[in-house]
């Protein structure tokens, strides 16, 4: 399932540990349609070998996942909005809590650290935010945010900085690392974390990018959605039907020819070329980023399917699947 079929569908999640929100169950008028209400077939977590080049003191390996959306919620919500969201969104991310424990199963397996690019619950709730917790405990982890760890009710409303500002504070105290920007270094490299979960970045996020930059350590980056390549934005263009492409720092004269849609007064925040255009202190993020030699690799997510291409002269983007689909990356740095 791609990201298109994904947010058109709805999706959800089976739930598990008592006193952490159970089952959504089915509402009356909930889901519609061929298929409503089942569940996708069952396979082990796939997990895509990688070896990424990056001039590590010694090897080490990673297990990347992105996208699990983590779907629950209880009557500590006092919300019935927020349980037929958990309802509507339940049948095509049953297994991802499954595939999430299968992942954590194989880094513990392989000594590897484990790697979050966004995602990892698909609404604030206050089950999704427990849960999270103890999965962020149980192992080490390094992640980057993603649209969905702000999202109230799944496109309700605009989602601009101030949207996120409304819960970002709550939803960081689950989380293991700062999600606005952050870095880690294992084995001399440095792991280096940055919210573009709206398609932008900041000024404030290339002055702290410059200061990791002068470390002097190679750089795997790490953010939600994918930046900018052209491959890759011509098949995401084609999967949207010419409406968007879900990249990070699209050249705005490539914006200019999506496909119009129409919406109602109120209502144009919608508009993808609206959502997704760059500014200028994204596009100077990217372009800063494209021309450090230091940079070795990007992961990052989001388009729920697997991808890699060259980014820069010195680095692929590798855009991971998603858990929720049992599709991950098994990495060794070198």
């Amino acid at each position: 399932m791609n990201r298109r079929e994904f947010l058109v569908a709805g999706a959800g999640m089976v739930m598990m540990a008592a006193g952490l929100g159970a089952a959504p169950k089915a509402r009356a008028g909930a889901a519609r349609g061929a298929g409503a209400g089942r569940l996708r077939g069952f396979r082990p977590l796939e997990l895509k070998r990688l070896k990424i080049e990056v001039g590590a003191q010694r090897p080490f390996k990673a297990v990347q996942l992105s996208d699990t959306h983590i779907v629950r919620a209880d009557a500590t919500e006092k919300d019935e909005r927020k349980l037929a969201l958990a309802s509507r969104r339940y049948p095509h991310m049953a297994f991802g809590e499954h595939y999430l424990a299968e992942g954590i199963a194989a880094a513990r397996a392989d000594n590897a650290l484990l790697l979050h690019t966004g995602d990892m619950i698909d609404f604030v709730s206050n089950a999704n935010l427990k849960l999270v917790e103890c999965y962020f405990g149980s192992a080490d982890w390094f992640v980057s945010s993603g649209n969905h760890e702000f999202s109230k009710y799944v496109g309700d409303a605009k989602e601009d900085a101030a949207y996120k500002a409304d819960s970002f504070a709550r939803v960081s105290e689950h989380y293991p690392n700062d999600l606005k920007f952050a870095s880690r270094v294992v084995n001399e490299v440095n792991f280096v974390a940055a919210d573009d979960v709206y398609y932008n970045f900041t000024g404030e996020q290339l002055a702290l990018m410059e200061k990791e930059v002068a470390k002097g350590l190679p750089i795997v980056f790490m953010c939600h959605v994918p930046l900018y390549t052209p491959k890759h934005y011509e098949s995401e263009l084609k999967k949207t039907g010419g409406v968007c492409s879900y990249q990070t720092g699209v050249p705005e004269e490539l914006v200019r020819t999506w496909r119009e849609c129409k919406f109602q007064a109120g209502q144009e925040w919608r508009d993808r070329r609206v959502q997704q255009r760059a500014d200028a202190p994204t596009l100077e993020f990217v372009k800063y980023l494209k021309a450090q030699p230091l940079l070795k690799a990007i992961l990052c997510g989001h388009c729920h399917a697997f991808w890699e291409e060259r980014f820069s002269p010195t680095a692929i983007q590798y855009v991971c699947s998603a858990t929720f689909l049992g599709q991950g990356h098994a990495i060794e740095f070198a």
